[in-house]
C-alpha cells in the first residue's frame, strides 16, 4: 500500500515492537509527528534533546529492548550528540531518527542544515542519511537490527523532509537479520586452551563486565563461577550481573572498588574477563591489576581482546553460549584454600564508614536499599554519588543499575531514570543524584510531572563538585579552583515548582521519614539530603596507579 514516507517512519517502529519514543517536535520533523498523531506508540516530550536520548538510553538499559528517541535537524539532532556518546561508550542499543533539510537542499548551509551524520560517524554504530524514498523501509529496519545485534550500540537515521512526505510503497515484512561478522561457531582450541588454564590455576577470579548483562548471561555466570568456586568481580557497568549477596561475589574492583575486592584480583593468577573491555578505571597502571596472572578474554567484539591488557587466550562469542559450552566441558572444582584467603582478606578490607548520628552519603545508599522491598532500579549521576551508590548498594539482578560509565556524562541520570522509569512501570526507579550533575538536567523533573512518572531523585547536596573537589583534596594540595558551587539552591522548593514533591533533610530521622513516604506514594518525589562537602569515596586508586597506590 502506498503511504507517506512519514506514515511508513511510524509503521516500521510498530513492526520492531517500539512502544515509547522520546523527543521533540522542529521544523524538519513535522511529518513524523504528524503521522505520529495517530499512532498508539506512547510520546514522551523531553525539554531538551540531550535529555531525549539519555531517556532512550535509561528505556534501553532497564528493558533490554532498543530505545528510541527523536530530534529535527540542526541544534535538535546536534543536541542528541552527547547522549549518542553515552550509548555508544557504553554499548547502549539506541535508534535516533532526525529530520533533515531537504535533499535538494543539503549542503547549501540551509537553515537548521547540519551534516549530523558526519557528527555522529565516530560515535554510532552505524549512521544513515536516507536520499531515496525506496530506501527508507529497509534503512529503518537494518538501524534496528544493527542496534542491538553482537555487540549493541546507538545508530542514527536521518531523514530528509521531502523523504518524509513521499509516497512510499509499504509491506509489512518484520524484523531483518544481522549477523554482524560474529562466529556463530565458538572456537575449540580457544575452549580447550581455556579449561586447560582454569584446572591449572590455583587463584582464579571472573571479572564480569556489561557484556554479561547485554548477553542475557547472568544465570549462566552463576552456575559456571558455582561449579568452579571462582570469585566473581565487576566493573562498573557489571554490576547486578553477578547477585553481591552470594558468597563468591566480590563486588566492584578498580578505581573505587573495596581494597578486599582489589586485592583479591592483585593476588590471583588467572583473571577471566567475560564482556568487559578493562577501561582505564580498572586496569589502572598497564601490567598492574594482577602482576602474576594469564589473563582469559570472552568477548563478542574481537576488536576488544588484547586491546587493554595481554591475554593468553581470546574467545569470540555470545558469552551466553560460550559459558554454556565451558559448564559441560568442566569438572567441578574444590578451591578451598584460595576461598578462605579471600574471606580473610573481605574480613580485614570490607568498605566501611564512620556510621554516627551524621547524615552520610554511604548510609543513605543504604537505608534506600533496606526500606525498600529490594525491587528497585537505582539510577545515578555522575561523580561522587554514583560511586557511593555502586559501593555500598548491593545490586542482585541484572539490569537493576543504570548510570553512565565510558563517558561519564553528568546530568545523565534523572532523564535515564525517566526512561527506566517509563520502560519497568513495574519497578521503582530511585536516582542517586549529586547536585552538581543534577542541576544540569533538573528540568527533566518537569517531565516526570507532566507524566506523573514516579521516579525518586534522592539528592545528595554537598554544594560543590564533589568528585573534582576530591582529586584537589588528595592530589592537588587543597586548591579548591571553581569546585564549591555556593549556590545556595533550595533544590527541594525548585522541584516543587516543576510540580514534584520535594523535601529537604538534614538528619537521619528526617530521611527515613521522607523516604517512606516517597515509596508509598505513586508519584515523582525528591528528597534533598544536606552533607558534608568534605566527605570523600573512598578507597581511591590515583589514575594510573594500583591496588598498591590505595588512599584510605
Amino acid at each position: 500500500m502506498k503511504l507517506k514516507g512519514a506514515q511508513v517512519v511510524i509503521e516500521v517502529l510498530k513492526e520492531m515492537g517500539v512502544d515509547t519514543i522520546f523527543g521533540i517536535p522542529g521544523g524538519a520533523v513535522i511529518p513524523i509527528y504528524d503521522a505520529l498523531y495517530d499512532s498508539d506508540i506512547r510520546h514522551i516530550l523531553a525539554t531538551h534533546e540531550q535529555m531525549a536520548a539519555h531517556m532512550a538510553d535509561g528505556y534501553a538499559r532497564a528493558t533490554g529492548r532498543v530505545g528510541v528517541c527523536f530530534a529535527t535537524s540542526g541544534p535538535g539532532s546536534t543536541n542528541l550528540v552527547t547522549g549518542i556518546a553515552n550509548a555508544y561508550m557504553d554499548s547502549v542499543p539506541v535508534v535516533a531518527i532526525t529530520g533533515q533539510v531537504p535533499t535538494n537542499l543539503i549542503g547549501k548551509d540551509a537553515f537548521q542544515e547540519v551534516d549530523i551524520t558526519g557528527i555522529t560517524m565516530p560515535i554510532t554504530k552505524h549512521n544513515f542519511i536516507v536520499k531515496s524514498p525506496d530506501k527508507l523501509v529497509d534503512t529503518i529496519r537494518q538501524a534496528f537490527a544493527i542496534a542491538k545485534s553482537g555487540r549493541p550500540g546507538p545508530v542514527l537515521v536521518d531523514i530528509p523532509k521531502d523523504i518524509q512526505n513521499a509516497d512510499i510503497e509499504y509491506v509489512k515484512e518484520g524484523e531483518i537479520s544481522i549477523k554482524n561478522g560474529i562466529k556463530t561457531l565458538v572456537s575449540e582450541k580457544e575452549l580447550d586452551k581455556t579449561v586447560e588454564l582454569i584446572l591449572e590455576s590455583k587463584k582464579p577470579v571472573i571479572f564480569a563486565g556489561g557484556g554479561v548483562i547485554w548477553g542475557e548471561a547472568s544465570e549462566e555466570l552463576v552456575e559456571f563461577a558455582e561449579k568452579n568456586h571462582i570469585p566473581v568481580a565487576n566493573s562498573l557497568m557489571g554490576l547486578g550481573s553477578f547477585p553481591e549477596d552470594h558468597p563468591l561475589s566480590l563486588g566492584l574492583i578498580g578505581m573505587h572498588g573495596s581494597r578486599f575486592a582489589n586485592l583479591a584480583v592483585y593476588r590471583s593468577d588467572l583473571v577471566i574477563a567475560i564482556g568487559t573491555r578493562f577501561s582505564d578505571r580498572v586496569a589502572g597502571k598497564a601490567g598492574g591489576l594482577a602482576p602474576n596472572a594469564k589473563f582469559i578474554h570472552i568477548d563478542i567484539d574481537a576488536a576488544e581482546l588484547g586491546k587493554n591488557v595481554e591475554i593468553e587466550v581470546g574467545v569470540i562469542g555470545k558469552v551466553k553460549e560460550v559459558l554454556k559450552l565451558l559448564i559441560n566441558k568442566m569438572p567441578s572444582i574444590e578451591r578451598e584454600e584460595w576461598l578462605r584467603e579471600i574471606e580473610e582478606l573481605r574480613r580485614k578490607h570490607s568498605l566501611r564508614y564512620k556510621n554516627d548520628g551524621v547524615l552520610r552519603p554511604q548510609w543513605i545508599v543504604e537505608k534506600i536499599q533496606e526500606l525498600s522491598k529490594d525491587d528497585l532500579i537505582i539510577a545515578t549521576e555522575v561523580g561522587q554519588n554514583q560511586m557511593w551508590a555502586a559501593q555500598f548498594y548491593k545490586f542482585k539482578s541484572p539490569r537493576t543499575f543504570v548510570t553512565s560509565g565510558g563517558l561519564g556524562t553528568m546530568g545523565f541520570g534523572l532523564p535515564a531514570s525517566i526512561g527506566a522509569q517509563v520502560g519497568k512501570p513495574d519497578k521503582r526507579v530511585v536516582n542517586i543524584a549529586g547536585d552538581g550533575s543534577l542541576r544540569m538536567n533538573i528540568h527533566a523533573l518537569e517531565t516526570a510531572a507532566v507524566y506523573n512518572i514516579p521516579v525518586i531523585t534522592v539528592l545528595l547536596n554537598n554544594q560543590t563538585l564533589g568528585m573534582v573537589r576530591q582529586w584537589q583534596n588528595l592530589l592537588y594540595e587543597k586548591r579548591f579552583s571553581q569546585t564549591d558551587l555556593n549556590a545556595n539552591l533550595n533544590f527541594a522548593k525548585l522541584a516543587s515548582d516543576f510540580g514534584v514533591e520535594g523535601i529537604r533533610v538534614t538528619t537521619k530521622e528526617d530521611f527515613e521519614e521522607a523516604l517512606k513516604k516517597a515509596y508509598s506514594e505513586d508519584r515523582p518525589f525528591m528528597i534533598e539530603c544536606i552533607i558534608d562537602k568534605n566527605e570523600m569515596v573512598l578507597p581511591f586508586i590515583p589514575a594510573g596507579g594500583t591496588v598498591e597506590n590505595t588512599i584510605g
